[in-house]
């Protein structure tokens, strides 16, 4: 399903990047793998098991993703498969920095570190993806662009908003 060209965004278009070269996307549903390719996640790419989809500037995010902000993108559990490597998932929970108080646990590829997904106790059966692992690129311009942009009080002066994205100073799902 590997398309050579990207400029036709109806149909896949998985490049070579990290370890894993057998990411999917068939217009229903995507791959989302780690960096080594250990874990690999499959999902809806439309509702109702999509939810949402969002970049987010929060303190956490740009902390736990080491970069100024993280895109990400919430999925029904009931629609989420662990296709491989459940059990190499590493966890790490916390809620001291949470602005909502809720607690956060995000779960890593305990092989390369990739952070695969998070849930939250605000979001029950629901986990936040992100939009960096999913294997098909052409559904990060796609079904996955984001449609908020949340805590841009907290974006960098050097970064604009979003073309085309709603803009939220705050958290965006209160």
């Amino acid at each position: 399903m590997t398309s050579v060209s990207t400029s036709d965004k109806t149909k896949p278009y998985i490049p070579l990047a990290g370890a894993s070269q057998d990411g999917w996307s068939d217009g229903e549903r995507a791959t989302a793998t780690c960096f080594c390719g250990a874990v690999q996640l499959s999902f809806p790419t439309q509702g109702p098991g999509l939810i949402d989809t969002f970049i987010c500037h929060c303190t956490d995010c740009r902390k736990i993703t080491a970069s100024m902000f993280a895109s990400n993108f919430t999925v029904d559990d009931a629609y989420l498969t662990h296709e491989r490597g459940r059990d190499n998932l590493s966890t790490y929970s916390q809620s001291k920095t949470i602005g909502t108080g809720n607690t956060m646990t995000n779960y890593f590829c305990s092989t390369c570190g990739s952070l695969m997904y998070r849930v939250g106790t605000g979001f029950p059966a629901k986990s936040i993806l992100r939009i960096g692992t999913v294997d098909d690129f052409n559904l990060h311009e796609t079904k996955l662009k984001p449609r908020i942009e949340q805590f841009v009080k907290d974006r960098v002066a050097w970064l604009h908003g979003a073309d085309g994205v709603e803009q939220v100073q705050g958290y965006a799902y209160a």
